[in-house]
C-alpha cells in the first residue's frame, strides 16, 4: 500500500513536469506574456505561411497594442489569415472591421477590396444560395465608387459581371424549375424576372422563346373561366417574340404555338 502511494506521489509530480519540459515552441511564446517576444514570433509566423499560429498570436498583441501606432498593421493581418485560411464570413468581418477602426489608414482601400473578394469566394457555384453574391456585387460596386481611380477598378468590374452571370445562371434555372413543374404561373413570372433583372442578357431569345411555352401552358391549362384572358396574353408574347426574332431558331415552334393559340382562342368567338 505504502509503495502505490509513493509510486502515485511521483506520478503526480513528475508527470506535469514532464509535459510542462514537452511544450512547443509556439505554446511557450503564447504563454509567456512576453508582448516583444509575441510581436516578433507573430510575424515570423505569418511571413512562413503558419497563419493558425499567427493568427493566435496576433489576437493577443490586439488588445497588448491597443492605441499604439503597430495595431494598425497587427489588425490588418490579423484579418488577413482569415482569408488565407480560407474563413471568409470571418475575414470579410474583420476587414469591414479593419475600415472602421483605422478610416484614414493607407491599407483601408486594400482592407475594403478584400471584404468584397471575401464575399466573392463564397459565392463560387450559382446553384448555391446567393447572399454571398449580392454581397460581393455591392462590396464591389462600392469600391469602384469610392476609388474609381484605382488600378483594381477592372478586376472589381469583371468581377461583378461575373457574380451577375452566377446570379443570372441562377434565375434561369429557378424557372425552369417552375417550368418542368408544371407550375406556369411561377415559370412566367421567373422568366419575366430574368429579363427585368438582367437587361443586358445574352440569352434574352432564349428567355422571351420559353416564356412563350409558359404563356401557352399556362393558358391552355388554365380553369375555363381565365382560360380566354390568358391565351390572349399568350398570343400577345408570341406575337411579340416572332416580331422581334425574325430569323430564331425557335421561330417554327413558336409560331406553331401562335397557330394553336389561335385556334383555342376560336371557341370563345
Amino acid at each position: 500500500m505504502k509503495k502505490s502511494i509513493i509510486f502515485a506521489l511521483i506520478l503526480s509530480v513528475t508527470v506535469p513536469l514532464f509535459f510542462s519540459s514537452c511544450k512547443s515552441e509556439f505554446e511557450k511564446v503564447r504563454a509567456s506574456g512576453d508582448t516583444e517576444l509575441l510581436y516578433k514570433t507573430a510575424y515570423q509566423y505569418y511571413e512562413a505561411e503558419e497563419y493558425l499560429k499567427a493568427q493566435t498570436l496576433f489576437e493577443l498583441l490586439i488588445g497588448a497594442y491597443r492605441g499604439k501606432k503597430e495595431l494598425e498593421d497587427i489588425y490588418y493581418k490579423y484579418a488577413d489569415t482569415y482569408y488565407k485560411l480560407d474563413r471568409y464570413i470571418l475575414a470579410a468581418y474583420y476587414f469591414k472591421s479593419f475600415t472602421t477602426t483605422f478610416p484614414t489608414s493607407s491599407k483601408r482601400e486594400d482592407a475594403e477590396f478584400m471584404v468584397a473578394y471575401s464575399n466573392y469566394q463564397m459565392a463560387p457555384n450559382y446553384r448555391l444560395d446567393q447572399t454571398f453574391a449580392n454581397k460581393a456585387i455591392a462590396s464591389f460596386q462600392a469600391y469602384v465608387n469610392t476609388y474609381p481611380e484605382s488600378e483594381r477598378v477592372p478586376e472589381a468590374n469583371k468581377l461583378i459581371d461575373r457574380m451577375r452571370l452566377i446570379m443570372e445562371a441562377k434565375a434561369f434555372e429557378t424557372a425552369e424549375l417552375y417550368y418542368n413543374l408544371k407550375q406556369y404561373q411561377a415559370a412566367l413570372v421567373s422568366y419575366e424576372n430574368v429579363l427585368k433583372e438582367f437587361p443586358e442578357t445574352t440569352n434574352a431569345e432564349k428567355v422571351r422563346y420559353k416564356l412563350v411555352k409558359a404563356a401557352y401552358e399556362m393558358g391552355v391549362n388554365s380553369v375555363y373561366d381565365k382560360r380566354e384572358k390568358r391565351l390572349k396574353e399568350a398570343e400577345q408574347v408570341a406575337t411579340e417574340f416572332l416580331d422581334k426574332y425574325s430569323t430564331s431558331d425557335f421561330r417554327d415552334e413558336v409560331e406553331d404555338l401562335y397557330k394553336n393559340t389561335q385556334k383555342r382562342l376560336k371557341d370563345f368567338s
